[in-house]
């Protein structure tokens, strides 16, 4: 049901928590919601593999919450 770990699910998981720290970060400091909330979304969803079990869709998913704070300003 569940795919295993394996060195891609870590290093995207990595990457996408890596953004997610920062734009948390970022979000909190500069109290903008959009980056804030993008942030929490990318440190939880793409790491948890209850939430997204296929590397491609966790892939396109951490790449619409890294590009959406850049398109939407508030």
């Amino acid at each position: 049901m569940f795919e295993q770990f394996d060195q891609s699910t870590l290093l995207w998981g990595l990457l996408f928590g890596s953004f997610g720290l920062a734009y948390f970060t970022y979000g909190r400091k500069e109290r903008a919601v959009v980056p804030l909330a993008c942030g929490i979304a990318l440190m939880v969803v793409p790491c948890v593999p209850f939430f997204i079990a296929h590397k491609l869709l966790m892939a396109t998913v951490g790449g619409v919450f890294m590009v959406t704070p850049y398109f939407l300003r508030f």
